[in-house]
């Protein structure tokens, strides 16, 4: 990343090759359009190049780093392009999770492990509490602009986010009880 900062070229490439098709699935899943994922995930490796934004490893790793400035500039283009909803589908995940790990750790077992755990108990909710949960996580809306996508009274989506967020959290509790870190409780701001 260091080689990235001071802007070699061989280095960028690697780091595209490693986190590009990553990048573009998420970007994907956000926008739901598969040109408006390539121009996002564009953007955003463009951004990663031209910015003077470091990657700082305490905070995490290079893929989680470069997928949270995808995620921004996805959302970025959601809202650019109005309040449409977009299709997301958390099954969408299975497909990441199939592709080998660069190295087979404990934590990469644990994540996957996690990963499938929330998917379960994602399809185990009711069609319209999953998708107000997807459309405020996955596709990071407000509860307003949820409302506002999906043409329904902001109240609704707040009873079935803080429901979803109860039956997510029953349904997770015997798995992550022991883990002071996991949190699944609403806020009281206007995004979820």
């Amino acid at each position: 990343m260091a080689h990235v900062d001071r802007k070699d070229p061989q280095a960028f490439e690697v780091l595209y090759d490693r986190h590009g098709g990553a990048g573009y699935s998420l970007a994907y899943r956000i926008v739901g359009d598969r040109n408006a994922a390539e121009d996002v995930a564009q953007e955003a490796f463009l951004s990663i190049w031209r910015s003077n934004a470091r990657f700082d490893r305490a905070r995490g790793s290079v893929r989680s780093w470069v997928l949270s400035v995808v995620r921004n500039r996805a959302i970025d283009a959601l809202r650019r392009g109005g309040s449409r909803a977009p299709k997301l589908d958390h099954d969408d995940d299975a497909l990441l999770e199939a592709r080998p790990a660069e190295e087979a750790t404990e934590e990469e077992a644990i994540r996957r492990e996690t990963s499938r755990e929330l998917r379960g108990a994602l399809r185990s909710l009711p069609d319209d509490q999953s998708r107000v949960i997807e459309l405020a996580y996955f596709g990071g809306l407000t509860q307003v602009e949820i409302a506002q996508a999906l043409g329904e009274p902001l109240g609704t989506i707040k009873t079935r986010t803080r429901t979803a967020l109860e039956r997510l959290r029953a349904a997770l509790r015997p798995h992550f009880s022991s883990d002071p870190e996991v949190s699944l409780q609403p806020s009281d701001d206007a995004t979820v």
